[in-house]
């Protein structure tokens, strides 16, 4: 019997029993899915119903407030076989969603809607406000910027426009990680020479010297909190932490940094001011401490590129070695442009200047770093490619030379969505630095392997 026939006292069974499998409802037949109801006479009677119906239930429940029944039936309609129809379910799923606040589980619908179905703009659209209302405004940005890559009618883009200049971060707290098995060639960065040269000779390096390998655990992650004081201004707190962890602890590195400041709007412009400080343990003692002062910016260049810019200044407190006592000065400008709703490349350029207190150890440095992303079905690739240049004010004592270093870094990832548990996606990445220097204490090769997990969407 076609749902459409059944009475209203047929439709109520309908629904009780629709409940009773709840989450359940995962395959589908050709026919469409098959649901036990008992019709008034209490014979039991197999009820088929077909994508539409579905959807129109899902819809009658969630008007009704029966929202496990609207899950459950938008959850069914997913695993239907054609595009456009699983499409559908996973769009009005995500606003299900959003309507509970689920926005992580949302963002995760429309992602899975653009890995087959890239040329729909709206969801990305979609995606963009979802993002901002996590607090995500780089990746909000980024989403806009892709959209209007590939082009969109008059009337929307100069709504997407009005959007992208009022965008901000709205979520008041958030949170992110990434967790990865990490094999290094060489976790001290080290030289792979048995001798180093110096102004008294040759010296014979040690094993804990030289260039070790290991098997880490590379964790990654911030916190933050949000705090509006008005329409145009925030106040900004944000917590962020790294670890690479070894089964020999003497080369455990451990960095975790604090800040608080305002993030102002003028414009389409964000700019925000920070005060904090950073902290270092390197084999289990405390190395360093920093107070740290710094500003950002993002500046939109038309409706496919963005500018980023950073500067700030530490006050250096090294526990190990306090002739590298001293204040560091740094600088970056990034700029980022969609090519496509499913590609982007970019540039970051930055500098770094250390005035310590033995000039041995003040250096110089710049670095250029060109990176792009492209979408090929549900994975992601990202590549990049870096060239940096160090060089010192005098040489130290012990060294016959001024150290002067070349550093070259290339690095290919995936991120495989494919295989997404829950809101994480499996990623890989392989990352190749060689460091060539006048010193061979500093001269090194590695080549660093991750294996983890990071967000899906």
């Amino acid at each position: 019997m076609r749902a459409s026939r059944l009475s209203q006292h047929g439709r109520n069974r309908l629904i009780f029993t629709c409940y009773a499998i709840s989450w359940a409802i995962a395959i589908w037949l050709p026919s469409g899915p098959a649901f036990a109801a008992r019709s008034d006479s209490g014979e039991e009677q197999a009820v088929r119903l077909d994508a539409g119906q579905l959807l129109e239930l899902a819809e009658r429940a969630q008007k009704s407030g029966d929202f496990s029944i609207a899950e459950a039936a938008y959850r069914a309609v997913i695993a239907d076989p054609v595009v456009e129809v699983r499409s559908e379910a996973r769009f009005r799923l995500a606003n299900f969603l959003m309507g509970q606040s689920r926005l992580v589980e949302a963002a995760v619908m429309l992602r899975a809607i653009l890995d087959e179905q890239p040329q729909a703009q709206r969801v990305r659209l979609e995606l963009a406000h979802v993002l901002d209302l996590m607090g995500d405004e780089a990746g909000a940005r980024r989403a806009l910027r892709e959209a209007q890559a590939d082009g969109l009618p008059p009337d929307v883009a100069r709504l997407v426009d009005r959007y992208s200049a009022a965008l901000r971060a709205q979520k008041p707290v958030g949170a992110n990680i990434d967790i990865a098995l990490a094999p290094d060639s060489n976790i001290n960065r080290a030289t792979r020479s048995d001798t180093l040269g110096t102004v008294l000779g040759d010296f014979i390096l040690d094993e804990d010297a030289k260039q070790r390998s290991g098997l880490g655990l590379a964790l990654r992650g911030q916190a933050y909190a949000r705090l509006p004081l008005d329409s145009k201004m925030n106040l900004f707190g944000r917590i962020s932490g790294s670890a690479d962890l070894y089964g020999d602890g003497e080369f455990n590195d451990i960095a975790l940094s604090a800040t608080l400041g305002p993030e102002l709007r003028s414009g389409a412009d964000r700019i925000s001011m920070e005060a904090g400080g950073l902290w270092r343990w390197f084999g289990g003692e405390a190395y360093s401490s920093a107070a740290t002062v710094g500003m950002n910016f993002v500046h939109p260049l038309g409706r496919i590129a963005s500018l980023r810019g950073n500067a700030g200044v530490a006050l250096i407190d090294n526990r190990f070695n306090s002739l590298q006592d001293g204040r560091t000065y740094s600088a970056s400008l990034s700029y980022e442009r969609a090519l496509s709703s499913r590609a982007g490349i970019g540039i970051t350029l930055s500098a770094d200047r250390q005035t310590l207190r033995d000039p041995g150890y003040s250096t110089w440095a710049g670095q250029a770093t060109f990176f792009g992303y492209r979408e090929v079905g549900t994975v992601t690739l990202v590549a990049t490619i870096g060239y940096g240049q160090l060089k010192a004010d005098e040489r130290l004592l012990l060294f016959p030379e001024v150290r002067s270093d070349r550093l070259y870094r290339v690095s290919l990832g995936a991120t495989f969505r494919n295989f997404r548990i829950g809101s994480f996606a499996p990623f890989v990445r392989a990352t190749y630095e060689r460091n060539k220097s006048t010193l061979e204490f500093h001269d090194y090769r590695k080549v660093r392997t991750e294996f983890g997990i990071t967000r899906a969407f």
